[in-house]
């Protein structure tokens, strides 16, 4: 009896396996499996075992092949061959929807089960999308490239549009479908996403001098149409041209070049529809074509041909010869009933286009209404608003709901600024960093205050919360004279962009209560302790440049901070006098201060850093470096007490972590 009961055990479960291979089996298309709607399916053993055949058929690169039917069982030997094509760079492709279409499919995979492969290879696959675009904003259809036509910008088959609703999603959510994106990716998916419709907007065609529509492929130098097969010549696509216009319509506060896009292509749709013909298709008892008819009709449903003239759109067919003809009867029955010759992809756009129009009408109008209330110039010569910097900060509203932007004027405003805390939501932006100039000379022994003097010297003083300013220099010129402070920021949530913050000691006063601050690109110089402050503070890509023999950093950072000044990808200068640089000293003991990945010159002391005759600082602050380079980078010589991190804690200085949660600048 038991060995009966072991018997019809295995008799079951090979008969569930067999029923599981023949589901897997009734899948005819990967498509259809990808785009399943019930969304606990990909929760079950049969999606888990598909999810296999899709991480095996994954190239090292982070892309897939086109054309797999990845539902199908894999036999060990099949496994061992797609194992060795690993390293293979050989037809990875986003033709065909490859590619994206497994990224979608690893993504709702991971949101039912979140099996880190999953995610892994998402990002992976991400990695290779960002690789593989060109500088014009364009993808070809093979990366790493094939030769021929593969190279040109495609269109084809949808192809960019789905690797750019991709990067949409990913740009806008931090999120791909229930994968968490960190902010770095979410970065480079928007500027990404960004080149890729500039690459739309380029590649318009303009006929006779008026937009229409656009190719399925355009040369990736000229980005003139150009030719694929045989049979695909230089054209106008009706449809490839409808997914291109919906990614446009999806883009909030579109650009007017945009809109325009948008406008003129659906012009170009209502000009080209076609409502006298519809296609009737011959099968045989298989369910396969086996003959197309264009028959005429009387107010049809309206249809577009798949090419049209570049001149005046007319449609054509052509034979794997390569030779234009002006009817689907002209060509062998080959192409024309294996090949989608029409399309009704255009009605959607069209449909939406009437809303789409009337609510652009609606926000341009309260948008211009807006700009008039939140935008306001400073010119030295009269032509703007204001003469003053700090005339135009008196005339804004107290606490406005929305950014009210300053633009200045290039000159050398001689001015004292403060920007009081409730005057938030404030963002100043300069003509040019090298002729934007914000200066003024106050420094301790002039403000003569007492022993607090320090904090009464500023160039400009900010208090309100979200804050930016970008192309400006911002300098206290009182000279190597004491502490004289060129930028003060108090108050939170600041993004400070491509500034040069000019002065000698105590040139940067990044203070506040819980204030973030995020200085990028910018250019920062002084002599002694010239950054400063107790704020959370990132550096990224910036010069840090010394003046002289001395400290760059006084972090005050309070106790229980996660992160204090954190400094990533910068580059560490300085004058030919100044030859002895610490990288810093602790304002107060539980002073915090990171570089990450920077260059460091051999003006930087191989001690690193000095602990202001507070030994007890040598066990409260934290001083750490991680995979810094440059003749100043010296680890092995560094004090005792400082830190060099290890790649797994290096990690945890992203964006998202060092601000807590995503702000507006960043």
């Amino acid at each position: 009896m038991k060995h009966i009961k072991i018997i019809v055990l295995n008799l079951i479960a090979l008969l569930g396996c067999s029923i599981m291979l023949q589901a897997q089996n009734n899948y005819k298309n990967w498509s259809d499996i990808i785009r399943k709607s019930d969304a606990a399916w990909f929760a079950t053993p049969e999606a888990q075992t598909i999810a296999e055949n899709v991480l095996l058929y994954q190239r090292n690169i982070g892309g897939w092949p086109k054309n797999i039917e990845m539902q199908k069982p894999l036999s060990e030997a099949e496994k061992q061959s797609l194992i060795a094509l690993k390293s293979d760079l050989h037809d990875i492709t986003t033709d065909n929807g490859a590619t994206c279409q497994e990224m979608l499919f690893l993504a709702k995979m991971y949101k039912q089960k979140p099996d880190e492969r999953y995610k892994k290879a998402f990002l992976l696959g991400l990695d290779y999308l960002l690789e593989a675009q060109y500088d014009n904003g364009g993808w070809p259809q093979f990366y790493p490239l094939k030769k021929g036509y593969y190279t040109h910008i495609t269109y084809n088959d949808d192809s960019m549009f789905h690797i750019l609703s991709i990067l949409k999603q990913i740009a806008e959510t931090s999120d791909y479908n229930g994968i968490p994106i960190s902010q770095d990716y979410v970065a480079k998916a928007k500027v990404a996403f960004d080149k890729g419709i500039t690459c739309i907007i380029k590649t318009q065609y303009k006929q006779n001098g008026v937009l229409t529509a656009w190719c399925a492929q355009h040369d990736e130098n000229t980005l003139a149409p150009a030719k694929a097969r045989a049979y695909e010549l230089p054209s106008l696509s009706g449809k490839e041209s409808a997914k291109i216009v919906l990614l446009l319509m999806s883009i909030n506060n579109p650009s007017p070049e945009v809109i325009t896009a948008v406008k003129s292509a659906c012009t170009w749709f209502e000009k080209t529809k076609i409502t006298n013909l519809e296609e009737k298709r011959i099968l045989n008892d298989a369910g396969k074509i086996i003959d197309k008819k264009m028959i005429p009709a009387t107010n049809a449903s309206p249809i577009w041909a798949r090419f049209m003239e570049l001149d005046n759109n007319e449609p054509f067919f052509s034979d794997r010869d390569g030779v234009k003809k002006k009817s689907l009867d002209e060509i062998g029955g080959e192409r024309k009933n294996g090949y989608a010759w029409y399309t009704d992809e255009p009605k959607e756009p069209l449909k939406k286009y009437p809303s789409w129009e009337k609510k652009y009408a609606f926000e341009k109008s309260e948008k211009k209404k807006a700009e008039s209330e939140n935008v306001i110039t400073v010119a030295q010569d009269g032509s703007g608003d204001f003469k003053l910097i700090q005339d135009a900060i008196n005339a804004t509203k107290a606490f406005p709901y929305e950014n009210v932007t300053i633009h200045i004027k290039n000159g050398t405003y001689y001015e004292k600024i403060r920007i009081p805390e409730f005057n938030n939501n404030i963002s100043l932006i300069g003509e040019s960093k090298e002729k934007t100039i914000i200066t003024y000379d106050d420094y301790f022994g002039k403000m003569n205050l007492g022993r607090n003097s320090t904090f009464y010297t500023y160039t400009m003083l900010v208090e309100g919360n979200d804050f930016s300013a970008s192309n400006l220099t911002i300098q206290n010129s009182s000279g190597d004279i004491g502490q004289a402070v060129a930028l003060s920021i108090m108050g939170d949530n600041a993004y400070v962009f491509n500034c040069n913050i000019l002065g000698n000691q105590d040139t940067l006063y990044a203070s506040g209560n819980n204030s973030r601050q995020y200085f990028k690109d910018c250019y920062i110089e002084g002599t002694t302790d010239f950054i400063f402050g107790k704020a959370t503070v990132l550096f990224e890509n910036c010069q840090i440049h010394s003046l002289k023999n001395s400290y760059i950093t006084a972090a005050s950072t309070p106790e229980g901070t996660a992160f204090g000044f954190v400094f990533k990808n910068c580059t560490l200068t300085a004058d030919k006098n100044a030859t002895q640089v610490y990288l810093g000293r602790p304002w107060r003991i539980y002073a915090k201060t990171v570089f990450i990945e920077c260059k460091m010159g051999n003006h930087i002391v191989p001690q690193g850093w000095e602990n202001w005759s507070k030994p007890e600082a040598e066990k409260t602050a934290f001083y750490a470096e991680y995979n810094c380079s440059g003749e100043g980078f010296k680890p092995k010589e560094r004090v005792k007490w400082s830190y060099q991190l290890s790649k797994k804690e290096a990690k945890k200085y992203t964006v998202e972590n060092v601000f807590s949660k995503v702000q507006r600048f960043f």
